[in-house]
């Protein structure tokens, strides 16, 4: 038996991290197994572009490097892959199921079902639909057709008999077939319920193995019966653990956007978000934000460090490792080592795999990864040189491990932006050159003595700051700080020396000048 798993997302234009765990947990399944991963599109909502909303999707897959074998772009022998276009197979499945006497139609009208509904939750039992439309004549239907009187098509439930699962994640789960309700399969409009259309569709696909979200384990009784109805055999199910926000046992939801805002363990991620994503022209919504893949994509995590860390949300290879390589983890990746337990999201943990795989890779792959986010933010052109590229390439080196994230280089736009353009921290200023008395009086001495040191390099310029530190008998901290503000316009950044080394003489000496003057009006002022 060829191993076939599928992952069926619907087009919403986003891919959620939870949706993409899945797919992952899917497409390792079938890797591991030298099957077939398929990609099935569940676009039954017509109102939507499809087009526009499955480019995300599939961007996202590509991305993170996970091929489908069947599917959009890709075909197969199984299509069509997209739900809207399988019509045929659902009505001849249900024509069956009709004929067999395992379906039948439900003539009640909504407001009778509601009355039934309302009148078991009244008496605190179970709703248990009343089959009434079965008493009905063959002339009776026959009339209600012609008449087109509005009805539904439900599965018959043996409500003497029980339905199990041997779950390769839960273990043994029975239902009682006797608390199930007659399952609408077909709405009054024709068009298939979910559990009635992914049985035909994976039961078409020739699907071996269903994995996916434990909360889909409710839809399980259903869709066996139908798989018995049907004389379909049954694939192996595995519910996987959801994934929850940090510090909560709730599934990670899109419709929580604002409580995860107020999250502390998120309220960085959101931050960075604020600050990062309009300058490469976007905006914290719902498609981009700290739940979907784009937004990982976006910010320039590496997609090495974000597969690490969707394969270990309710997957271990042992208790102690924690990097793992694409190809250790499909070595390695069995649904016994799958966890039974929630999966929590954790921001510092997906860091930490992103600090791993970041110091994996060579100054060329980091310098290429960083020209896109400068590119967005105009900081640098579409067309660069040999010397521009080796001037992207020095200020990485210099950043050393503060570049966590290909974006994170946006936080040092200074080393990108002109003398001009430079933007001083209104607060750094007061803090490191007008507060301290002497701090304005020192940073014109060594602004002489920067215009006429005779190498600007780091080691030279070291040198001549100790130097002026012990002529003019002060410490260190009295200077060093108001240097760095005055040609970075921030009061943090990486090695002070490399920073003048980078920038060059005249542009230091043109950015202390700036710095001075606006002290100096502010403290006139």
């Amino acid at each position: 038996m060829t191993v076939r798993t599928r992952f069926a997302p619907s087009p919403t234009g986003y891919m959620h991290i939870g949706g993409m765990r899945t797919a992952l947990f899917n497409w390792l399944f079938a890797r591991h197994n030298n099957g077939q991963f398929i990609l099935r599109i569940d676009d039954t909502d017509q109102q939507r572009n499809v087009e526009e909303a499955l480019g995300p999707i599939l961007q996202a897959f590509r991305w993170l490097g996970l091929d489908w074998d069947e599917g959009p772009e890709v075909g197969g022998d199984h299509g069509p892959y997209f739900q809207s276009q399988r019509g045929e197979l659902y009505h001849q499945a249900l024509d069956d199921l009709l004929l067999k006497g395992k379906a039948y139609r439900d003539f009640d009208p909504p407001d009778v079902v509601k009355a039934d509904r309302e009148a078991a939750e009244k008496e605190k039992r179970n709703y248990m639909n009343i089959r009434r439309s079965l008493e009905l004549s063959d002339e009776d239907i026959q009339r209600n057709l012609e008449t087109d009187v509005p009805y539904v098509i439900r599965l018959f439930v043996p409500r003497d008999e029980k339905v199990a699962i041997n779950d390769a994640v839960r273990g043994e789960v029975e239902w009682d077939c006797s608390l199930i309700p007659d399952p609408v399969i077909m709405r009054s409009n024709g068009s298939p319920l979910y559990n009635f259309a992914s049985v035909i569709d994976d039961a078409q696909l020739k699907i071996t193995h269903i994995i996916r979200a434990e909360e889909h384990l409710s839809n399980a009784p259903i869709q066996v019966l139908l798989f018995g109805a049907l004389g379909y055999e049954q694939p192996q199910f595995a519910h996987i653990p959801f994934i929850t926000a940090p510090g909560s046992n709730k599934k990670l939801s899109k419709r929580d956007l604002q409580k995860l805002r107020n999250n502390p363990a998120m309220r960085k991620m959101f931050q960075v978000a604020d600050n990062i994503l309009p300058r490469l022209g976007l905006e914290v919504g719902e498609s981009v934000n700290p739940i979907t893949v784009e937004y990982y994509e976006r910010l320039g995590f590496l997609s090495e460090a974000i597969f690490n860390a969707l394969s270990r949300l309710g997957w271990s290879l042992d208790d102690k490792t924690e990097n793992m390589s694409r190809e250790t983890v499909i070595e390695n990746f069995t649904l016994e080592r799958v966890i039974k337990s929630p999966a929590g999201l954790d921001p510092e943990k997906l860091m930490s795999y992103q600090e791993h795989w970041m110091g994996q890779k060579s100054l060329e792959e980091k310098v290429t990864g960083v020209l896109p986010c400068l590119q967005r933010a105009e900081l640098i052109s579409d067309s660069l040189s040999d010397d521009d590229l080796s001037y992207v390439g020095r200020v990485i080196v210099a950043l050393d491990d503060r570049l966590k994230t290909f974006s994170d280089i946006l936080q040092f736009d200074d080393f990108f932006m002109s003398d001009d353009d430079l933007q001083f921290d209104e607060k750094a200023i007061q803090k490191r050159l007008i507060k301290p008395d002497d701090a304005l009086p020192l940073l014109k001495k060594l602004r002489e003595k920067l215009a006429t040191v005779e190498s600007f390099d780091a080691v030279t310029t070291e040198a001549m700051l100790h130097q002026f530190i012990e002529e003019e008998e002060i410490k260190v901290g009295q200077i060093i700080h108001a240097l760095r503000v005055a040609v970075s316009g921030k009061s943090t950044g990486p090695g002070m020396f490399d920073c003048l080394e980078l920038l060059g003489r005249e542009r230091c000496l043109a950015r202390m000048d700036r710095a001075i003057g606006i002290a100096e009006s502010a403290s006139a002022s």
